[in-house]
């Protein structure tokens, strides 16, 4: 779980860190159906060569590096906005658990711990051994609402500025990718046994037409064509290319939608846009930062979009909500597959960690912030401390039992797992 503490609990913790308020960051969300060979990338590591056992375990190292990195720069923000405005910080740690080192700096106690899925900035608040007085005017609870709403929302700030000078370091080098929208509807998925493989379609097949009912299709075209044609035949024209084949083939399949639950059709397809990826390499620096300006704002759309619809149609969304462990190994094939590809992997992972720490949720930095916000809308007046460490205690309790969920669940699906057990 990636976690980010900018106070203590008011349970006990394995940390020990001395803060007056609490935020955590939870795990970027990812749909595990966009990497469909994900296991199969580690279960053929475990029995490949030592080159190729190397070169995995250096691609699972480059993930686990970057989302240490974007911890670093998540907790870097709100340990910079606090000492900018003078207030007292006590821990400064990346990672969790027992300390592999440590120093002191000052009055700042530096800390790398042993799991890198975390960190947090620790404030002596609430330490009876600080030596600073309750009253104390750079305590951060006695700071000034901007000053508090500053320091408590500079991590997601730090996050969206280094997302942005990811992409834009990716227009400077690699180029940034730019989708050309083609013809027909992409089926990039065929469930086995369904209605779709048992009519012959194929993975990578490009629905062209329906004729009489949708000559030019889209995706909501054919989805709502298909949930209305329980048991009706559906003739379908597709265009395939693959090994073995020269040249472009055009079929005609039909397609008899089996019956849902709820009495709509389903055929067992995944089905997309048909776009080609080319990279576009800037000419001068101001072009580089348009393409960074535009792909950001692309991908921000992505993100919101995709926490919207998990929110929407949580029932059907929920299995493909992954933790650390799924999201290092997204990126640990990312890595394999294309250096590249990891500066989107890291700018979407920061853009993610952004958009949910904002959600007005206790134990996220976007639940302190509404009690902030709460506490100058009543004129000033502080909420009742013990009232706000239940909500943040009952906030930090659901992370902690959501995130070690799903890090047991997601090495349980790893196919090396599941080999060996």
């Amino acid at each position: 779980m990636i976690t980010t503490h900018i106070s203590k609990p008011p349970f006990p913790a394995p940390l020990h860190s001395h803060s007056h308020s609490n935020a955590a960051a939870p795990l970027p969300l990812f749909r595990r159906h966009r990497h469909p060979h994900l296991s199969k990338h580690f279960s053929v590591a475990v029995a490949a060569s030592p080159s190729d056992l190397l070169a995995s375990v250096e691609s699972v190292a480059s993930a686990a590096s970057v989302l240490a990195s974007i911890v670093l720069v998540h907790e870097s923000g709100h340990f910079v906005a606090a000492t900018s405005r003078g207030i007292h910080v006590s821990q400064f740690s990346v990672g969790f658990g027992p300390a592999l080192a440590r120093f002191r700096l000052g009055p700042v106690e530096y800390a790398l711990r042993a799991i890198p899925l975390g960190g947090y900035v620790g404030f002596p608040d609430d330490d009876p051994e600080s030596g600073f007085a309750p009253d104390d005017p750079d305590l951060l609870r006695n700071r000034p609402v901007p000053d508090r709403l500053l320091v408590v929302s500079a991590g997601v700030i730090a996050n969206l500025i280094f997302a942005f000078l990811i992409v834009y370091a990716q227009a400077l080098t690699v180029g940034v990718p730019v989708q050309a929208l083609l013809t027909g509807v992409l089926v990039p998925d065929v469930i086995p046994g369904s209605a779709a493989a048992r009519a012959g379609l194929l993975p990578g097949d490009v629905i062209l037409a329906v004729p009489g009912a949708a000559p030019d299709p889209s995706v909501p075209a054919l989805v709502d064509l298909i949930k209305a044609s329980p048991n009706k035949k559906v003739l379908v024209t597709v265009s395939r290319t693959g090994p073995g084949i020269r040249d472009k083939q055009s079929l005609d399949l039909t397609v008899v939608p089996d019956t849902s639950a709820d009495g709509t059709g389903r055929i067992g397809v995944q089905l997309s846009p048909n776009f080609r990826v080319t990279r576009v390499h800037p000419r001068n620096l101001s072009e580089a930062t348009v393409l960074a300006v535009r792909e950001f704002t692309a991908l921000g759309g992505t993100v919101l979009d995709g926490l919207k619809q998990t929110f929407l149609n949580f029932s059907q969304t929920a299995e493909k909500v992954s933790g650390p462990v799924a999201i290092i190994a997204v990126g640990a094939e990312v890595a394999r597959s294309s250096a590249d590809g990891l500066f989107q992997f890291a700018a979407v992972i920061n853009l993610n960690l952004a958009a949910i720490n904002l959600l007005p949720l206790p134990a996220l930095d976007g639940g302190t912030l509404a009690l902030i916000l709460l506490e100058a809308a009543r004129g000033g007046q502080k909420i009742p401390r013990e009232i706000e460490q239940r909500i943040m205690s009952s906030g930090i309790l659901l992370v902690l039992m959501v995130g070690m969920f799903l890090i047991v669940r997601d090495t349980l699906n790893l196919d090396f797992i599941k080999e060996n057990l």
